[in-house]
């Protein structure tokens, strides 16, 4: 062979060998990253070529799949009551991609996890389509449209767990929207998509676990917990030695009271009438860095619970000054929670102390209904001991029975509460959030449900008030429904 064709030659086995190279490179090395480029439309369209699986609550979907009309996609997403749930699922849309539990189970429900390999194998030597599976939720349906209707067409939140095992029993978010709107692409998707994402009423938002908002009031059971626990308070119907006025620690501005007979009140007490001076002198007692401490063992400052959703991180702040610190401890200046976070302080007293890691996903199911994945309930902290637990539950149905939560009374059954009114805005001109926390017993002594309520626009501005006259009636209906459940 002469000079130039083997040259020629070279050339070509090098050109040949770089094709090979980059067919291997595509197929085995970006494979994954090109399958799951927005671009690529055949992925999607293979996604929305079969049914999805469903979620499911109580054994019966709260989803579905339906045709598409004139469109690639041959099935998109429908929901059953789409507004009550869409806390729950998020949503999945053709155009618009997919949230939630639709997002974080997408491939059980596509039927294109790894753990469905065996059944995609069967059904093609059996010619069954292909199937996805089912994502089996701890929702109690009955729970869930109570606080639904009970919030009705107030901005607001609700969550609802068993204290037991961390089980959530609702999740409620309102105004609220129906993800079947823009479940497909069509233009009609689009303008319903439009409209609700510029929505002043921000209805896609999940407030029940990603808004926060300053506790106010409520969070007087974590700021009690912290002073029982660093032996500040040894007896709950002791006088404290709170002043009146009550001077802000490092300043001379007084913390106001909208309670009478604070001077010196026993925490009891206190926590009856609200007395907001006798918790921010607890808090300063205890100081900054043990309020801290006692607040992130209940979850506050943790970025990283995941129910399976991720919910935003409830705060404490690690750096604010002795003033700063005696106003969050009535749940003001930086103090920031969730709902959830709420539920969770009022779970673990409720279930003396423990505090069991939130999960609203109890089985993820193939097809055939076999189970692949069951939930195991697990410990997260233990915040509070078990006696002093058993005091702060003590205060709690104190003020239901005698102080500002008697809305949430239900008729032979132990419940325990805390009202709060959190003040925002410049000035606090805005109008206040209203909020209830509390937990209901069963006949043994062991709490079914905690709940955490939070209504943003509320009235009233006079402290509790507020949290006892709207929040505490939303509250009593979740648990009367999840009592009546528990005992059907």
């Amino acid at each position: 062979m002469n000079k130039p064709l083997r040259r020629i030659s070279i050339f070509c086995g090098l050109l040949i060998l770089a094709l090979l190279v980059r067919t291997n490179w595509l197929q085995y090395v970006q494979a994954g990253e090109l399958s799951t480029r927005k671009e690529n439309r055949r992925v999607q369209i293979a996604q929305y070529a079969t049914e999805r699986g469903n979620i499911i609550v109580e054994g019966n979907p709260i989803t579905g799949s339906a045709v598409t009309d004139g469109s690639d996609y041959k099935y998109k997403r429908t929901y059953i009551d789409g507004p009550l749930w869409s806390p729950v699922t998020g949503y999945a849309s053709q155009a618009f991609g997919a949230t939630q539990l639709e997002s974080l189970e997408d491939q059980i429900l596509t039927g294109n996890d790894d753990r469905l390999f065996f059944d995609r194998t069967i059904g093609m030597f059996t010619g069954e389509k292909k199937q996805g599976g089912n994502v089996v939720t701890t929702l109690n349906a009955a729970a869930q449209k109570a606080a639904f209707d009970k919030l009705g067409d107030k901005k607001g939140a609700v969550a609802a767990i068993d204290p037991r095992t961390g089980a959530i029993l609702a999740l409620v978010s309102t105004p609220s929207y129906d993800p079947s709107s823009f479940a497909g692409n069509s233009k009609a998707d689009e303008k319903n998509w439009v409209e609700l994402k510029d929505s002043e009423d921000k209805k896609l938002v999940n407030r029940a676990l990603r808004e926060t908002y300053p506790p106010g009031s409520t969070f007087k059971v974590v700021t009690a917990a912290a002073a029982l626990e660093n032996g500040v308070v040894k007896d709950i119907n002791e006088p404290t030695d709170t002043t009146e006025p009550y001077i802000l620690p490092g300043t001379k501005t007084p913390m106001v009271n909208h309670a009478s007979g604070c001077e010196k009140a026993s925490l009891m007490r206190a926590l009856e009438v609200s007395c907001n001076s006798v918790f921010a002198n607890m808090g300063d007692k205890v100081g900054r860095d043990n309020m801290v401490k006692t607040a992130e063992k209940f979850g506050f400052n943790d970025d990283k619970i995941d129910v399976p959703v991720r919910a935003f991180a409830s705060v404490y702040d690690k750096k604010m000054s002795p003033d700063g610190n005696a106003q969050s401890a009535i749940g003001q200046f930086n103090t920031a929670a969730t709902p959830l976070q709420m539920a969770m302080v009022t779970a673990a007293i409720a279930n003396d102390g423990k505090l069991m890691k939130p999960y609203m996903v109890d089985q993820l199911t193939a097809p055939n209904l076999d189970v692949i994945e069951k939930h195991d309930p697990q410990e997260m902290s233990r915040p509070v001991s078990g006696e002093n637990a058993k005091k702060i539950q003590e205060m709690m149905v104190n003020v239901v029975d005698k102080g500002t939560g008697g809305n949430a009374k239900i008729k032979g059954t132990v419940v325990g509460g805390k009202t709060g009114t959190a003040q925002h805005g410049e000035g606090n001109k805005k109008r206040p959030y209203a909020w209830f926390i509390s937990y209901a017993e069963n006949p043994d002594g062991t709490s079914p449900v905690a709940v955490a309520v939070v209504i943003e626009d509320s009235e009233a501005s006079r402290d509790d008030i507020t949290g006892g006259g709207l929040a505490a009636p939303v509250a009593k209906a979740v648990m009367e429904a999840v009592l009546k459940s528990s005992k059907g």
